[in-house]
């Protein structure tokens, strides 16, 4: 049964839903505490522009799919725009934003419900949290996906009594007792540096959108519904981001009295809604970190799968498809062993390598569309020169300069990693004598198309 194949079920709805989870809308409040003193309470602006740069990159996604409709994310896309060789590297480097994250959120949810149940061991909690999202993602994406929906509907339910709660709360006089300020958006005593140094902070909430490409080879007409779901995933993320920072700030415009900028929400909620409250949207804020790590555990095995598929790592292993839940359950169960590694990680080294992967995609993705549609395919009249130079150089600009907000630590570990990468391929091509393994567009293409 070795040539069971992925199976294609999924829409833009449920894509969308993939998405909205891999980026958990509460993140918003992970940052926002952190943001607001570095900004003196400017994050809905910081946000705004976090939205713009992450529009471009989002663009380029859904370009190169039409392109390349299969599973590997900015691995394929590399690979195919540029040559094998810096694919096979830039595969390797993005492992690093695949395979950490739901290992942070496994990290989280084991801290704070350890936190909350402290006769229970934060490894209890970490391997319930593994054994639930690789059961699920393992069964199949049907069921993985109204997991996912059912989880994403509890955070917006969270969101919505927040709104009601601080809107309630500013009507009765509490915080700056209007709902119409402009000070988060335009503010001339602070510089534009702050807003943009927080910016590249609040892009990492962005993570998400990405990870639908890796839905390819499961997506009923990939190249229609892809860029779509990419586009959406971003824009109803960020507009989330946005308002929710907003309200936040008219509620509890005093951003210098939390008591710890990290858990700053905590703060705001007691302050709405007292103990009662503050307990429901801890709840709320598991049920995100769960559904991040349900999408993102199904999203890295689908990159294994087509590393493996090419011969990139050990076929047998990486390239199995289970013949009856036609999902790769090798790669979920070797992913779901890794992200027990909470165990001896701390969230300061995973974040590092998180940032570093996620920008070597973005940045790659962006040149990608410029060297396969306006250098090789040559299309450069008219719009095509906005649509396949302009719009992605631009936003391979904006990742270029969020490149330069990466602490020295970050750097360290993801060049470190590079150069594992670099002795593998070395390896592999025995000295670049021959050629590095390659996705095989026609095989991926033979996806049984099943609902």
């Amino acid at each position: 049964m070795e040539n069971a194949k992925l199976r294609r079920s999924l829409t833009v709805f449920p894509l969308v839903i993939l998405g909205l989870a891999y980026m958990a809308p509460t993140t918003v409040f992970s940052t926002y505490g952190v943001v607001a003193e570095l900004t003196n309470g400017m994050v809905p602006a910081a946000y705004i522009i976090a939205l713009v740069g992450m529009l471009f990159t989002a663009y380029s996604y859904g370009q190169m799919v039409k392109a390349y409709p299969v599973a590997g994310s900015a691995y394929t896309f590399t690979q195919k725009a540029f040559n094998p060789y810096l694919g096979f590297l830039i595969g390797w480097v993005i492992l690093l934003d695949y395979l950490f994250l739901p290992m942070i959120n496994g990290l989280l949810i084991a801290i704070y419900l350890n936190a909350y149940f402290p006769s229970i061991p934060f490894s209890v909690w970490l391997m319930a949290f593994v054994i639930l999202i690789t059961t699920v993602n393992s069964i199949g994406m049907k069921i993985a996906t109204k997991i996912n929906l059912l989880l994403v509907s509890c955070q917006f339910s969270i969101i919505v009594i927040f709104t009601f709660l601080s809107i309630k709360g500013l009507h009765d006089g509490m915080g700056s007792g209007t709902l119409f300020m402009s000070s988060p958006f335009v503010n001339g005593d602070i510089p534009l540096s702050l807003v943009l140094t927080a910016s590249s902070i609040l892009c990492l909430s962005f993570l998400g959108f990405d990870a639908v490409t890796t839905f390819s080879e499961e997506t009923i007409n990939p190249k229609k519904m892809i860029p779509i779901a990419i586009f959406l995933v971003a824009l109803i993320g960020g507009g989330l981001f946005i308002a929710i920072s907003y309200i936040c700030h008219l509620v509890y415009p005093n951003f210098q009295a939390f008591k710890d900028p990290d858990s700053a929400a905590l703060d705001i909620a007691m302050y709405i809604g007292g103990n009662l409250f503050q307990s429901i949207f801890l709840a709320g804020y598991i049920t995100g970190g769960l559904s991040s790590g349900l999408s993102a555990h199904a999203s890295v095995s689908r990159l294994l799968y087509a590393m493996g598929r090419d011969g990139v790592l050990p076929k047998k292993i990486f390239g199995h498809i289970h013949p009856k839940f036609h999902t790769p359950t090798r790669n979920i169960i070797l992913v779901g062993i890794f992200a027990l590694s909470a165990l001896f990680v701390d969230l300061v080294t995973a974040s590092s390598f998180i940032n570093f992967g996620a920008l070597v995609a973005f940045s790659f993705v962006n040149l990608s569309v410029i060297s396969h549609y306006f250098i090789r395919e040559k299309q450069r009249d008219g719009i095509n020169t906005l649509k396949y130079l302009i719009l992605p150089l631009m936003g391979a600009s904006f990742t270029v300069w969020l490149w330069t907000s990466l602490d020295a630590k970050a750097l360290l570990l993801g060049l470190g990693w590079f150069g594992i990468g670099f002795i593998l391929l070395l390896s592999k091509t025995n000295m670049f004598s021959k050629r590095a393994p390659e996705l095989s567009i026609d095989s991926a293409k033979e996806t049984d198309i099943q609902s």
